[in-house]
């Protein structure tokens, strides 16, 4: 977003970031084995396609130099002020500005971007005597690097896609690990390799050929929405991929029935490992599917009465997506608050009652087949061109009208109601607590992107002309 404003010729603006360094998910997250399960080709930006990625899936550091990378290149880091958490942001009717308070000073602002991502607030389960425990516990996402693991009895909380990369790389540390499943993930296998440096040479030296590669790999994962969006029925060939990947690793007919899931493939995200079941075969690594009942200072009790002891326990239980925006602190005018009005946003980027303000990776925007970076460019082009309404119409505000968000969100539910998501059997974070899909678009991403590209004026009121500013 902000290097888009400087293309623009934007220049009077601030990144508030609430951490010391930029990076966001690749910052925080840096469990051992942490990687993306997109190829480094499309997780990148289109008008930055880097020739330096050493593997096909890009490990969690290459992510993070790449986007500081990035910042430095455009110009960006010097708006960047850092350890600026937001407190609350107040829209000012009367001053027709955002009043915005961090815990570094405070700010007046035209328009606000929420940027804050959807994975950042560690989700951390209920279990009966969580604080009693007497060993290290942390979450995956804020791994203690100082906790040794060799030769201690390790409990790990969770089989999402933070556990299947991490556990194959600590498995053969403890003396025991105890891996804690209450569902079974669908597995691909991760067809990740290095790449070597002459491929990088030459995508280097030719730029089209770089180009060519993203844009096959983009359309190759965009076919996967026919089954996804369109027709569970079509997602068969998947499945039948992931039961022989589970057939040709596990052996033991007992582990591979607590390894199978019982919903539809594509329900729950598709991770991807060709390690994580071996790890679990391991002579010191136990599958454990019973019910967790409680914690205790020694361990964990699951609900046959079994007490499993634990010097660390590792909470690999994900993220609260939904609260990355119900938790802002945002008033609106006439008092309205974002975190009870931002569960529903017109393409997940702008809420009735909110004036000049937009977010990124909002509501819905989500791409459950394809690279989150294509959508988030889509979403900075709907902003930008938004904001270029604002200047050529001289005007003070725009926002979306309340009939505008009313017939998209009914669109949208009724289309994301017939998807694998919410017919294929599963619990998700892509569900809120009332079972309704806040996370995913239910389509295919360039449909999003076409129908983004451009605000159209007649779902925005636009106020104006704009008064000097005291």
């Amino acid at each position: 977003m902000a290097i888009a404003l400087k293309k623009a010729g934007y220049h009077d603006f601030v990144v508030l970031e609430k951490e010391d360094d930029l990076g966001g998910t690749w910052r925080d997250n840096q469990y051992p084995g942490c990687a993306c399960d997109v190829p480094s080709p499309l997780y990148s930006y289109s008008y930055e396609l880097s020739p330096s990625w050493t593997r096909l899936f890009a490990p969690q550091q290459e992510i993070w130099d790449y986007l500081r990378m990035c910042a430095r290149k455009y110009g960006v880091d010097t708006h960047i002020r850092y350890g600026s958490k937001i407190q609350r942001m107040d829209w000012d009717e009367q001053a027709r500005r955002w009043a915005i308070t961090t815990g570094k000073g405070s700010y007046r602002s035209r328009a606000v971007v929420a940027a804050g991502g959807g994975l950042h607030i560690p989700a951390c389960p209920d279990i009966p005597g969580m604080d009693s425990f007497g060993g290290a516990a942390f979450h995956s996402s804020r791994w203690d690097h100082s906790c040794d693991l060799a030769g201690q009895q390790v409990a790990v909380i969770g089989t999402g896609a933070s556990a299947i990369q991490f556990i194959p790389e600590i498995a053969a540390q403890p003396a025991r690990l105890r891996v804690f499943q209450r569902t079974p993930p669908w597995l691909h296998p991760r067809p990740d390799a290095p790449i070597p440096a002459t491929v990088r040479g030459r995508l280097e030296a030719a730029p089209l050929t770089a180009r060519a590669l993203r844009d096959a790999i983009y359309w190759m994962l965009e076919a996967r929405a026919f089954g996804f969006a369109v027709h569970p029925a079509l997602l068969a060939p998947l499945e039948t991929v992931a039961r022989r990947h589970l057939e040709h690793q596990v052996a033991d007919p007992e582990l591979r029935a607590k390894l199978t899931p019982d919903y539809t493939i594509g329900c729950k995200r598709i991770l991807l490992s060709s390690s994580y079941y071996p790890a679990l075969q391991r002579p010191n690594v136990d599958l454990i599917t019973d019910r967790i009942s409680e914690i205790t200072p020694a361990g964990v009790v699951t609900a046959d009465g079994t007490a499993h002891p634990a010097d660390v326990i590792i909470y690999a239980t994900g993220f609260n997506v939904t609260e990355s925006v119900t938790a802002m602190n945002v008033t609106g005018r006439d008092g309205r608050q974002l975190a009870r009005e931002g569960l529903e946003a017109y393409y997940g980027i702008t809420v009735p009652g909110f004036p000049n303000f937009f977010m990124l990776l909002g509501p819905n925007t989500g791409s459950g087949h394809n690279s989150v970076v294509f959508m988030i460019e889509s979403q900075v082009q709907h902003i930008m061109s938004c904001l270029r309404i604002l200047a050529r119409d001289q005007a003070e505000t725009i926002e979306v009208s309340p009939d505008a968000l009313r017939r998209f969100n009914t669109g949208l539910q009724r289309r994301l109601g017939r998807a694998v998501w919410s017919t294929g059997g599963c619990t998700s974070w892509y569900l809120d607590a009332a079972g309704v899909n806040r996370a995913l678009w239910p389509g295919f991403s360039f449909e999003y992107w076409a129908r983004t590209y451009r605000a159209r004026r007649g779902a925005y009121t636009v106020t104006g002309p704009a008064t000097p500013a005291c």
